[in-house]
């Protein structure tokens, strides 16, 4: 698992979109997934690389919040098509891609689906194993 979820990191470092687009839509999946460890976790990495407390509480109410970019907006857009079940039709419909792709060449698209892909991929664990908020990676879970 460990490999793995190295390499998704290592993914999201090639500099394709920028950390604060990752961080925002990363901070969205935790609200999403109702877990704190993500949601604590992000918000943390929102603070460490300047973000304002404006922007970090408007994510949770990013539609009617003026302080995101179109590539933000869309970003947080597909995050949330990917983790809410759609009952009448497919979760990422092709006129969000295409949104999605006006904002974002192919190696930045791809950047974005890894990003999504890595809260994914680490959702189990949050939510089974409930990582302790605000501890670092190998010592945040309790015995």
């Amino acid at each position: 698992m460990a490999e793995v979820g190295e390499g998704l990191h290592k993914a999201l470092q090639n500099g394709a979109i920028p950390q604060t687009t990752i961080h925002l839509l990363q901070l969205h999946a935790g609200q999403l997934l109702g877990s704190t460890y993500f949601t604590i976790r992000e918000t943390g990495n929102l603070r460490r690389i300047g973000e304002s407390e404006e922007r970090i509480t408007a994510v949770a109410t990013w539609r009617d919040a003026t302080y995101f970019t179109g590539a933000e907006r869309v970003a947080l857009e597909l995050v949330e098509a990917v983790l809410t079940p759609n009952p009448s039709g497919e979760r990422v419909p092709d006129e969000l891609y295409a949104r999605a792709s006006a904002h974002y060449g192919d190696k930045a698209m791809w950047s974005l689906i890894m990003a999504i892909a890595h809260i994914g991929f680490f959702t189990p664990a949050a939510l089974i194993a409930k990582p302790i908020p605000g501890m670092p990676p190998g010592q945040n879970y309790s015995e």
